[in-house]
């Protein structure tokens, strides 16, 4: 087994830190040395389904400590992870399911009855005892003691996590064990995170971001508290009991933490344990900066950025927040970012320019599509103008980011636009282009669409969809039929009618249409 996975952490850890709790969700505890036991005994199981090595097994569940052991236990094995978000539609799970061929199927008793919606035929395991038919993590943990020796490579496929592409259509990008360990090793470092932390699970398990938590905390024998940011009271709660001293975070979370009567809130005092609070994952606004900073006075904030191609690729460090609070900071450890125009030459201090990522914690492409792969995934002969080649030396993959940024006098990053027009809404990038297929399928009468983001302060962008038809369809029933289609975080905020929506060049001018929208207030 390599060195270069997250299974080696887990042993490493359930060896020198086995009484340490390594786990904790509510009332439930666990120690480094149950997590082992119990991640050993799923893993023993799914690797006598001896299905062939590389197989897709998906885990379509709600967080949970068990969610936890089955992520580290397919990590476990020569299977891939295919997280899927909970919030999706059966149609978007059915899409997944069939993109990458998922044989397997973990989940919990909630999602259990929506698995026969996708039309799945394939194997089905739940955490707890559902069906006399189905096998269960009860069952397993009765019958499953024999030793279990795993046989991971650094270099092989470990997760393939899906996002919403300019297409409509969710694209799948692969990850490999080596990618996981890189994260957290680069993320511990720069964060300085400690044995003695605890790391709040607020984030879902089901992108990078959430999955690093995980990594982290056993990259450094920390203790991961999980929580469902539902109402700010709890979240509170959860950060005093636990005992919380590392906050992870999206701004869509510092909005909900602060959604509540002022006088309900605790006070910096009973917050002090928290060192650090990192974010990621969308724009921080004014607010949500001077919110964490009266409540968390003495926290060090990193904000981050991050790529769909590599995990993370820039932070600002916390003394620079409040001289530059719009700058995704500087490379992390062991990348170089490099900014380079239409020329492929350098650019100048605020000059505009693709975000090229070189280094470490780039993913190894996009699954069944070499197109995506090629248009992201570059030589670096694109920095041919930038570095010095050496010799025939050149193989090297970097990424060609899609943002487009730029730089200040001293070097730090400010974001400027993205190649593709995709919305980020909640901490949720967005297709315009899968709401505006949900719309030709399914209503009829609508001619024409137009789905585009406007800024919202308290969720970075809003969703606004523009429809043309021969007469106004009642706003309600619209939406009723979206919902039927779309998770929650797609539906559009704003909808407005149009007898006719204006084109330019044969296409539809939504750029036209979102200055109307913004000057008429509508």
């Amino acid at each position: 087994m390599s060195v270069n996975c997250i299974r080696h952490l887990l042993e490493v850890s359930a060896q020198t830190h086995g009484e340490k709790t390594a786990l904790v969700s509510g009332n439930i505890r666990l120690t480094y040395g149950d997590l082992l036991k119990k991640v050993n005994q799923i893993a023993r199981y799914f690797s006598e389904l001896d299905y062939p090595r590389g197989t897709r097994i998906g885990i379509y569940s709600d967080k949970s400590v068990e969610q936890v052991i089955a992520i580290l236990a397919l990590l476990s094995t020569e299977y891939i992870f295919v997280p899927i978000t909970r919030v999706l539609k059966p149609e978007q799970v059915a899409y997944i399911v069939q993109d990458c061929d998922i044989r397997c199927i973990i989940t919990d008793k909630v999602r259990y009855e929506k698995i026969a919606q996708t039309g799945f035929t394939g194997k089905v395991v739940t955490y707890e005892a559902i069906d006399k038919e189905v096998p269960s993590f009860e069952e397993i943990y009765k019958y499953y003691h024999d030793r279990y020796t795993p046989k991971i490579k650094s270099f092989e496929n470990a997760v393939i996590t899906y996002s919403f592409a300019a297409s409509g259509l969710p694209k799948g990008i692969v990850i490999t064990h080596r990618n996981l360990i890189d994260g957290a090793r680069v993320v511990a470092q720069y964060l300085q995170l400690l044995e003695t932390d605890v790391i709040s699970g607020v984030l879902s398990f089901n992108l990078d971001y959430g999955l690093n938590q995980i990594f982290c905390a056993l990259y450094k024998r920390a203790t991961l508290a999980i929580h469902k940011l539902v109402l700010p009271s709890d979240f509170f709660h959860h950060l005093i009991r636990d005992k919380v001293t590392v906050l992870p975070v999206m701004p869509i979370h510092i909005t909900r933490m602060f959604d509540e009567d002022p006088h309900r809130l605790p006070n910096a005092e009973e917050l002090a344990q928290v060192r650090i609070i990192t974010s990621s994952g969308g724009k921080l606004t004014t607010k949500m900066l001077e919110q964490i900073q009266t409540y968390f006075p003495d926290a060090r904030f990193f904000s981050m950025h991050g790529l769909t191609e590599a995990f993370r690729s820039a932070y600002l460090e916390p003394e620079q927040i409040k001289i530059r609070p719009t700058s995704i900071g500087k490379a992390i450890p062991d990348v170089e970012l490099f900014i380079i125009n239409d020329e492929g030459e350098a650019c100048k201090p605020r000059e505009v320019g693709e975000l090229i990522h070189r280094g470490a914690c780039i993913y190894k492409g996009y699954w069944n599509s070499p197109e995506d792969t090629a248009m992201r995934f570059k030589s670096i002969k694109i920095l041919e103008k930038v570095l010095p080649l050496e010799g025939q030396l050149t193989d090297e993959i970097v990424v060609a980011s899609g943002d487009y940024v730029y730089t200040d006098e001293e070097g730090y990053i400010y974001f400027h636009s993205r190649r593709d027009d995709m919305i980020k809404t909640s901490g949720y990038r967005v297709s315009p282009a899968e709401i505006e297929r949900v719309v030709y399928d399914n209503l009829e009468t609508v001619q024409s669409c137009a789905v585009f983001g406007i800024e919202n302060e308290a969720i970075e962008e809003e969703i606004v969809l523009v429809y043309s038809a021969a007469t106004e369809i009642p706003k309600n029933e619209l939406l009723f039929e979206l919902k039927k289609h779309l998770p929650n975080y797609m539906i559009p905020a704003r909808i407005v009618y149009k007898r006719s929506i204006p084109l330019h060049y044969g296409k539809i001018n939504k750029a036209a249409l979102k200055e109307e929208i913004l000057a008429n207030g509508a």
